[in-house]
């Protein structure tokens, strides 16, 4: 029988749509940039970065300038030679009209202009412009400063020759944008720290390039600069320089066949495995095959030596890759003339061959620090001895922490007061600080969809302990029960009982400390949830103010003062709430948990190296750097949310 079809959609000749120049890049922008949230917003400024960055590593240009401008809209300038403004040849407009306004337009695409580069596609600056209410790129070449300026995507007019170029003064480019509003996510705005972090990243790997970043906006004017000689190397050293390191960072330059390999690695006594990889300048956070290298080459060589050596006898089995991996900062960089990214956006680099040559690279390196080091070779080998007991008897601990079936009610903790909705989408799971807010928040509770698991005091600092320890804790134990994904290698998210978890916790110093605990713990062992957006923190208000009959809620210290002005002359009573325990079920739900008048944080981490760098200043071993931060953010404590 003949597929009946909607007679309402119909699909012919007249369903093909073209879509001109740089339309498809706003109708679709995720494709470009990934989405349209403040990630996003950030890739912007990065991909015209990285085309100064392209000129620094051709050896044309060694200060680049970005400002965030007061309208919200951004310069980022350099001393290259220019982008060309000459007419194309073929195309018969501007080579710099046809690098803005055409996908798949420009000078990368072999290696007669730049032997190693990161913009390969030809599609940032154009798509920067596409997403731009308008830009404006002017460019010092040729003997002229020429400038053109584009209202989302579209020339307002010819390249123009501006004026003659002054004696001395440099060439280079300098483009201005502003993004559009109608594209990208309502109250998005830059991140100082984000932009800064990322070009600290640069600037470490592309060594004896001035990088400076300015903020001229009136409520955060700062500024920030950046020059490293010492490359990836240098960089290994600044992150960890609040932690107890074993050794001096491991070195290593080389080219082999055309593709340059910098790694850089160091041992600390921390458990945190820091991986950080870049490939020609571009961070790529979801790795590739030149971390695979890496990891290939440093559990190779680690397991040769300790067998070479009789630390490993022949019942032993080898170290896992996790067993060597513990505790180590690694920094990977290569420059490649072709590299394959996984997409524009460059998250993770594709190349089959890299892998091959970063562990070659690396093993002769690593071999020859240990046979030559045998004291901090002994130590990286006791390191992991250490590592692979401790996870042997994590594995065993896990085996009796973990639940047999996602669903299934007999092994969760008795402390926990299910909801009855069996469908995860629909539940919610708050962690609620103390036996006494845990009895409020069950009174409270829409029982259908909400659970509560109350915990008793402060849980194990995790950044701290190793797994083995840290399933030993019974709090921790009852949280890793209730969520139902497990832990470490039989992580499955799938199996996620509650798709909000939220943290609610007092508005006072402890509840922070448990707070800040709670969200290390998640940082570290169960990444994907905060990656998945399934981790909240709950609001919970600091005043109740009585007005007669009328109660009114404020949730800040400002709130409460521009409250208390417009009922001045009034007679009204004052409550702070300063636990979670003084409200009653009603006030608790009412302001905390009920889905129409609540509010939620949710957790994100958008800058994994600096969350990394936070959670290891808060909670690591080190007090010095934890000490420097509280007196630094004295005045800020009171209000300190992590």
């Amino acid at each position: 029988m003949a597929k009946q079809t909607d007679s309402t959609t119909k699909y012919d000749e007249n369903s093909i749509q073209v879509l001109k120049g740089l339309e498809a890049v706003r109708r679709r922008p995720g494709m470009y940039i990934n989405d349209t949230d403040i990630k996003a917003l950030h890739h912007m400024v990065t991909e015209i970065v990285d085309n100064s960055i392209d000129e620094a590593m051709a050896g044309r240009c060694d200060r680049i300038e970005v400002v965030i401008n007061p309208d919200e809209s951004v310069t980022v300038s350099d001393n290259g030679v220019g982008i060309p403004v000459a007419m194309h040849p073929t195309e018969k407009v501007s080579a710099l009209q046809l690098v803005m306004t055409t996908l798949h337009a420009g000078g990368k695409f072999d290696e007669s202009a730049y032997k190693v580069s990161g913009g390969l596609h030809g599609v940032g600056a154009a798509a920067v412009n596409a997403l731009s209410d308008w830009m404006e790129v002017t460019v010092k070449r040729d003997g002229y400063l020429h400038r053109q300026r584009y209202h989302r995507g579209i020339p307002e007019g010819p390249v123009e020759k501006v004026r003659k170029l002054k004696p001395g003064e440099d060439t280079g480019t300098t483009s201005t944008f502003r993004y559009d509003e109608t594209i990208f996510k309502d109250g998005e705005t830059y991140r100082f720290e984000t932009l800064m972090n990322h070009f600290r990243e640069i600037a470490f790997v592309t060594s004896s390039v001035f990088i400076k970043l300015r903020d001229e906006r009136p409520s955060t004017p700062r500024e920030m600069s950046f020059y490293f000689e010492g490359g990836v190397k240098s960089f290994v050293r600044f992150l960890n320089r609040n932690r107890k390191v074993l050794h001096d960072p491991i070195y290593v330059q080389k080219e082999v066949d055309r593709i340059g390999v910098e790694v850089a690695m160091q041992y600390t006594e921390g458990v945190a495995i820091s991986e950080y990889a870049f490939a020609n300048t571009i961070h790529t956070p979801d790795g590739g095959t030149h971390l695979t290298g890496v990891r290939t080459a440093v559990t190779r060589i680690i397991n040769k030596y300790a067998r070479d050596n009789n630390f490993l006898k022949e019942k032993d089995t080898n170290f896992s890759s996790d067993d060597t991996r513990e505790g180590i900062t690694v920094v990977v960089s290569v420059k490649h003339p072709d590299p394959q990214f996984e997409s524009q956006t460059k998250v993770k680099l594709m190349n089959a061959e890299v892998s091959g040559i970063v562990s070659s690279v690396t093993s002769e390196a690593l071999q020859a620090y240990l046979e030559e080091n045998p004291r901090e070779a002994r130590k990286i080998i006791d390191r992991c001895l250490t590592s692979s007991r401790a996870r042997d008897a994590a594995r065993k601990a896990r085996d009796l922490v973990m639940r047999k079936s996602a669903l299934e009610s007999l092994t969760l903790p008795g402390k926990l007061a299910d909801c009855s909705e069996r469908d995860p989408a629909k539940c919610e799971l708050y962690i609620v600080e103390g036996d006494s807010a845990g009895g409020t928040a069950k009174q409270g509770r829409d029982r259908h969809f909400q659970a509560i698991l109350p915990l008793r005091g402060k849980i194990l600092n995790t950044e701290r302990a190793r797994l083995d320890k840290i399933l030993a804790n019974n709090e921790v134990k009852a949280l890793i029960s209730a969520l139902g994904i497990g832990i470490g290698e039989t992580l499955d998210i799938a199996n996620l009982r509650y798709h909000r978890i939220i943290i609610m916790t007092d508005a006072d110093v402890d509840g922070s400390h448990i707070r800040t605990l709670l969200l290390t713990f998640f940082f570290r062992y169960m990444p994907v949830l905060i990656e998945a957006g399934h981790l909240f923190i709950a609001q919970p208000p600091l005043f109740a103010v009585k007005e007669g009959k009328q109660l009114h809620y404020t949730y800040t210290e400002a709130q409460q003062e521009v409250l208390l002005k417009q009922l001045a002359g009034k007679k009204v009573g004052i409550q702070r709430y300063k636990g979670l325990g003084e409200m009653n079920a009603q006030q608790l739900w009412e302001t905390t948990m009920d889905p129409g008048e609540r509010t939620l944080l949710q957790v994100t981490i958008e800058d994994a190296l600096l969350a990394d760098r936070t959670f290891d200043m808060l909670m690591g071993s080190e007090v010095a750097p934890r000490k420097r931060f509280i007196m630094t953010h004295s005045s800020e404590v009171r209000n300190l949310d992590v």
